[in-house]
């Protein structure tokens, strides 16, 4: 597995990463938890060092389960986790809780779920309206000093906050959505991110499943699957989008690769410093993803690889009303 470093930081991880959410959050129902640590376990036989979790994932049990999985490799491996959701409903706003003292409280039951004593990234989870960045910062910066954290990442956040909490503790990472299918951080993120020194961890890099070529306007969800509320998983938008992954398919055969593994293998191409963190419950999906690092796509491919998926508007929004208004710009 190739190694990259995320910008200025020198967290050095795998070229791609696993997200661990959608072995117990979000995408159905969770697995086993034995059938999890082996899944985790199989990943970094394979090379990669780069786990993500949240405590929200569960909410709890991800962090538990990556904990059990990665104990035994720890000083091995990057485990990437997070804090800012009021899981609880007492912070009173926004769906989000970045007070200090919470924080810091987040950090303490994380370290025991992931049974270890230091979170190599720690991310703010979304930006929280009302609590200044800069004391978000501030706490962070305390914990890395105090040696439970070592790097600090921000999730799904503006340019702005991107630099007010870089000017207090300096940010290592962003995770936000980027894929072939949605590629708004190309217009104010990429740049400021390059500017700055931050490395980027795309999360969702094959469109929640649907650039993969698996999903069709067909395909039925598990009642408890959130794409169900995702209105670019709505029949319709699925019938028309279909067009981008038909492309994206074409192109792939003519490489003798699958389509997940050319999505991956185009935001490789993008910037040294982004990793991918593509998430999966099953073994081949797995591998298939890791082949992706073998793709390598020329020039022309790129040139190819944009003029065919420039020219097709993907329909539906990303996040429901609900899920949007947490996002920071």
């Amino acid at each position: 597995m190739q190694k990259r470093t995320l910008g200025n930081s020198g967290l050095e991880v795998s070229a791609i990463g696993l997200g661990c959410m959608g072995m117990s959050h979000s995408y159905g129902q969770p697995m086993e938890t034995a059938d999890a640590v082996r899944l985790i376990r199989a990943a970094f036989e394979r090379g990669i060092t780069f786990f993500d979790t949240a405590e929200v994932y569960g909410p709890f049990k991800n962090e538990e389960v990556v904990g059990e999985a990665l104990q035994p490799i720890r000083d091995q491996v990057v485990i990437a986790t997070k804090f800012g959701i009021d899981i609880t409903g007492t912070a009173g706003h926004s769906g989000m809780d970045s007070r200090p003292a919470h924080i810091r409280d987040v950090v303490e039951a994380s370290l025991k779920r992931l049974r270890t004593d230091y979170i190599d990234l720690l991310y703010q989870h979304r930006v929280d309206p009302v609590v200044p960045i800069e004391e978000v910062a501030g706490t962070v910066k305390d914990l890395i000093q105090q040696g439970k954290v070592k790097h600090f990442g921000l999730s799904e956040a503006g340019v702005r906050n991107i630099r007010r909490a870089h000017a207090v503790q300096p940010v290592a990472a962003l995770q936000s959505e980027y894929s072939l299918w949605w590629r708004e951080p190309e217009e104010a993120i990429l740049p400021v991110l390059e500017e700055l020194g931050i490395g980027f961890v795309p999360f969702s890099p094959l469109g929640k499943g649907f650039l993969t070529g698996a999903i069709n306007a067909d395909t039925t969800f598990d009642s408890s699957d959130f794409r169900n509320t995702v209105p670019r998983f709505a029949e319709e938008a699925r019938k028309a989008n279909q067009a981008l992954v038909d492309k994206i398919g074409a192109i792939a055969a003519e490489k003798t690769a699958t389509s997940a593994q050319v999505a991956l293998a185009w935001l490789l191409a993008q910037k040294p410093w982004i990793v991918p963190i593509p998430g999966t419950t099953k073994l081949h999906r797995l591998e298939e993803n890791i082949g992706s690092t073998a793709v390598a796509l020329t020039a022309d491919d790129l040139r190819n690889i944009e003029n065919a998926v420039s020219a097709i508007a993907v329909q539906g929004e990303r996040y429901s009303p609900q899920q949007a208004a947490r996002i920071d710009r």
